[in-house]
């Protein structure tokens, strides 16, 4: 069970007094969010609470964690506000990039019309750099331009961030996400334009306990969690087993094998894989994909899907990810998604590129840590 928090604070705002109880199981910062009293309690107190409430506040500077939604198990997304007065966004935190970046209200495609857009003129914190950006992910595009200003997530003011305004976001990817934009949390040789990452940013500020964050998927609609600064045990059993970054762009790490029934059916004599919350199923390359599907029992349809019997899952070999000699294994139930009571559908696909990509089919089995501080993720069975 998670622990329970129960507390009184009082503390002075421009307007006077506020007293505030914290609900069971509430933290102080999302009272206040509720209340609509967070960007102004921080703006007032920042630099404060470390000194006049060192024990009421033990979380807010050092260890915060951001709520994620779930949309289908296909998209997991939180809130985020920009500027001075705040506006508010949901964004994708995404560990397969490293930039910022949200609509702006210079933008005319359908996939911006439909979303919240950031409109520069009511920041009274923005400042514009002249610089126009354009990034290129595996199911979209964006282009735009750089601006800079204060970017709030949790109880965590990143003061001076650079990030991108679309004004074009073209094709349809974009237009039916629930998201407004993305967050990345890669490392800095990935941003496009040498842009220091909002993750860099929190560090570079003080702002964190810890040079690492955690990512906890759940498969309810609401649960999902990133933690900024710490880990958070509750979360998940046993042990966390570390596995080096070999490559410090993406979190990448080295994979011995990948394995059905104890026979290597994959990634034979080892292959790269990186850990990508942004990425909902698990991808490798074609000749892998297809030799795994034939071991579960997935037959593909006239649309290139893989289909399994629904009934037939739970009988369904479990796929083993062998990563520093240590088993992972992913069960049918966490690889297979049901579309209706007669359709179930593989959750592993094919990549164009040779590396593999354990997107949230894996990561919700397994609680995954992003430690930068020492250039390693680490892995522990969730809960």
């Amino acid at each position: 069970m998670r622990s329970l928090v129960l507390l009184c604070v009082v503390f002075a705002l421009s307007d006077g007094i506020t007293r505030l109880s914290l609900e069971r199981g509430k933290k102080l910062r999302e009272i206040l969010r509720e209340k609509g009293l967070l960007h102004r309690f921080l703006q007032n107190h920042r630099y404060d609470i470390g000194t006049k409430f060192p024990h009421a506040f033990p979380d807010v500077l050092t260890v915060v964690t951001e709520p994620l939604l779930n949309t289908l198990d296909m998209e997991y997304y939180g809130t985020i506000s920009i500027g001075t007065p705040p506006q508010d966004f949901t964004v994708v935190f995404d560990t397969g990039s490293s930039n910022l970046w949200v609509p702006s209200v210079s933008c005319t495609s359908p996939a911006c019309q439909s979303h919240q857009m950031f409109n520069p003129s009511q920041s009274s914190t923005y400042k514009s750099t002249g610089q126009n950006l354009s990034i290129h992910y595996g199911t979209g595009d964006m282009e735009g331009f750089v601006g800079c200003d204060t970017v709030t997530i949790a109880s965590l003011m990143d003061t001076n961030q650079l990030f991108g305004l679309s004004t074009s976001e073209p094709g349809q990817f974009f237009v039916y996400v629930e998201f407004d934009g993305i967050l990345g949390l890669g490392y800095p040789s990935l941003a496009a334009d040498g842009i220091t990452p909002v993750f860099d940013n929190m560090v570079n500020e003080s702002l964190l306990e810890q040079n690492l964050f955690s990512v906890y998927l759940s498969r309810e609609t609401v649960g999902s969690m990133v933690i900024f600064g710490g880990v958070d045990e509750s979360y998940f059993t046993g042990s966390i087993n570390w596995i080096p970054v070999s490559y410090q762009g993406y979190w990448q790490i080295s994979v011995d094998s990948i394995t059905v029934n104890e026979q290597e059916i994959a990634c034979s004599g080892g292959c790269q894989a990186i850990i990508d919350t942004g990425t909902s199923l698990v991808a490798g390359p074609a000749s892998d994909i297809s030799d795994i599907q034939s071991a579960v029992g997935a037959n593909q349809n006239v649309y290139g899907e893989y289909k399994v019997n629904c009934s037939h899952v739970l009988a369904m070999p479990d796929v083993v990810f062998v990563i520093g000699g240590v088993q992972y294994p992913v069960p049918a139930l966490a690889y297979t998604e049901q579309n209706d009571q007669r359709t179930c559908m593989s959750s592993f696909q094919n990549s164009s590129a040779d590396l593999w990509i354990l997107g949230d089919v894996f990561i919700r089995v397994y609680y995954s840590v992003f430690d930068r501080a020492n250039n390693r993720v680490g892995l522990a069975k969730a809960i």
